[in-house]
């Protein structure tokens, strides 16, 4: 049987299961013609992606993921943060960390993830024309995880177009340029699974991530993410794995958030970020219940910072939140990255139930105390004292919380975030100290004084208390050689 006829053969049968699945042939060829080409995107991005190498002259310490079957449970892995392909050698792996990155304007200016740079001695980018290229770190923000690289190409480079992550809705299609395992200019593709996705935690409470299904693997970090007009909607950041592999989700930092802290680098080095001045609790179906409520949304309450715009606004504790500046505030974890946003000094409207009824009270946001471990041009490489050393910031008490906890005036602060891996294996953002090597601490000034002379290699003894619990920790802090 000659080919011709195989063919015509094969042609007729395949016709036959379309017409028994009652779909014309036409039907089924449609989806595929229907898919995007994204070969137009590729050509004119690729060039301004860039592979980000970074070395260190002792043994960098990788972070620490977090663990849990879901936000908060200890017993499964769940965040884990991925610094580049190993090396081959275990020295080179102790000393090397490799990610992507992106050219945003011209004049050499790139972005890529702080825990790819995070406390290097020499970054170094490498173009698509294979030209390497020694980058300085303009600043950092550990808390956005972004870093603001500048290189001094002696032309013009090729830059991204930088499009609107809040525009982005699940089910667009959205694609990937990195360096999975040191494999250059890599292209995969996905669509938005979520947005606005709060990951909850110590793990960057102020973030709202964008979730796709795009495979990210080690060396995809600081890379970007597309629109299907070729934009960056997002950076690479993290992946949800129990294996340390690709699982099917991604998340990426919307470049709304980025090009914030972009400019705020540039101009001054670091980056602020608003705070109202509450402690906030999901509302759950018992409270719910409790209070008589249509539905279990909003963020109720639970402290109110004293002389703060919350508390000169009128906000009190029990008071549930659910509405910020024209924004609905479906859970406690929707408030954060909207505050953080705000700029400092701005009077926004913050609607919230009280006993039933509805009002809306106007607040003067104040600044998010800056102390989270912000590297500039010039500053070194990190923080080695105080309390960026243990990795953690603290906030006064309010008078009702340390009521609540039988506390004199005096005594405690209340740790508000974890930036350190060590610190955030034992203590959880809420915690109060109450001691530091038997030291009393009644203020944040205190408690930097106490923290002022730790180093790297030290052990500290804080008194903890937690709930109606009060417990010693015992701190150490990372000696430079990761030992």
């Amino acid at each position: 049987m000659n080919r011709s006829l195989w063919r015509n053969l094969f042609c007729c049968a395949l016709a036959m299961g379309f017409a028994a699945a009652g779909m014309p042939a036409q039907a089924q060829a449609a989806p595929a013609a229907a898919l995007p080409d994204f070969t137009g995107i590729v050509k004119k991005n690729a060039p301004a992606v860039v592979h980000v190498e970074a070395r260190y002259s002792g043994r960098r310490m990788n972070a620490v993921p977090m663990q849990g079957s879901g936000p908060g449970d200890p017993q499964w892995e769940i965040f884990r943060r991925f610094f580049g392909m190993p090396m081959p050698s275990p020295e080179e792996q102790a000393h090397t960390s490799l990610g992507s990155g992106f050219i945003i304007s011209s004049d050499g200016y790139i972005l890529t993830n702080n825990h790819v740079v995070d406390h290097a001695d020499k970054v170094t980018v490498r173009l698509q024309d294979r030209r390497t290229l020694t980058a300085k770190v303009v600043g950092t923000d550990p808390t956005y995880d972004i870093a603001l690289l500048k290189v001094d190409a002696g032309s013009p480079l090729p830059a991204v177009s930088i499009g609107d992550s809040h525009t982005l809705k699940p089910g667009q299609w959205v694609l990937a340029i990195g360096s999975p395992f040191g494999f250059d200019y890599t292209v995969t593709q996905g669509i938005v699974s979520a947005v606005g996705r709060n990951l909850g935690g110590q793990d960057q409470p102020d973030t709202s991530f964008i979730q796709t299904d795009v495979p990210i693997n080690r060396g995809n970090s600081g890379g970007p993410l597309f629109n299907l007009q070729g934009q960056v909607v997002g950076i690479n950041s993290q992946i949800y794995s129990n294996t340390g592999g690709y699982l099917g989700v991604s998340f990426s930092i919307p470049i709304d958030t980025a090009m914030n802290a972009v400019e705020q680098l540039k101009t001054k080095g670091y980056v602020t970020r608003g705070m109202l001045g509450v402690m906030v609790r999901p509302v759950d179906e018992d409270v719910a219940k409790a209070l008589k409520l249509d539905s279990a949304n909003g963020a109720i309450v639970a402290s109110v910072t004293p002389d703060s715009g919350a508390d000169k606004a009128g906000i009190q504790a029990g008071d549930i939140i659910v509405g910020y500046n024209g924004h609905d505030i479906l859970q406690g974890s929707d408030l954060p990255p909207l505050v953080a946003m705000t700029k400092p000094g701005t009077k926004v409207p913050v609607e919230v139930l009280r006993d039933g009824k509805r009002m809306t009270l106007q607040a003067t946001i104040g600044t998010m105390p800056r102390d989270r471990g912000e590297r500039t041009a010039g500053a070194g490489q990190g923080p080695t004292s105080g309390t960026g050393a243990l990795g953690l910031v603290v906030q006064p008490l309010d008078k009702e919380t340390r009521q609540q906890l039988g506390l004199k005036p005096d005594e405690g602060v209340v740790v508000s975030d974890i930036t350190g891996p060590v610190a955030a294996q034992t203590l959880q953002a809420g915690d109060v100290i109450l001691m530091v090597n038997q030291q009393k601490i009644g203020s944040v000034e205190a408690f930097r004084k106490a923290t002022a002379n730790v180093k790297p290699g030290d052990t500290i003894l804080l008194l903890v208390r937690r709930g109606d619990q009060t417990n010693f920790v015992s701190l150490s802090v990372p000696s430079k050689s990761g030992d």
